[in-house]
């Protein structure tokens, strides 16, 4: 996981460029997403994370997006109900 305010701007784009960075999560609200969802471009710097896979974000507690991701949110929804 990489915090935003860790990492300048022209990094974070040359990571992005090697798919090093591929999701993006919102750290207080515990939800991982696609870097191009709209609910994601919208939330603080000081909030956001980013992961390479999937499987970091769910292992370090954050739920997939229900609006970029969901089908992967559904799953989640129906599993814990």
């Amino acid at each position: 996981m990489i915090k935003h305010t860790n990492i300048d701007n022209t990094e974070l784009y040359r990571r992005i460029k090697r798919k090093e960075i591929v999701y993006g999560g919102n750290l207080n609200l515990k939800i991982y997403g696609t870097l191009q969802c709209k609910s994601g471009k919208r939330m603080k710097t000081e909030n956001r994370v980013f992961f390479n896979t999937t499987e970091q974000a769910k292992k370090l507690g954050f739920r997939p997006c229900g609006h970029c991701l969901r089908t992967d949110y559904k799953i989640w929804k129906n599993g814990l109900i």
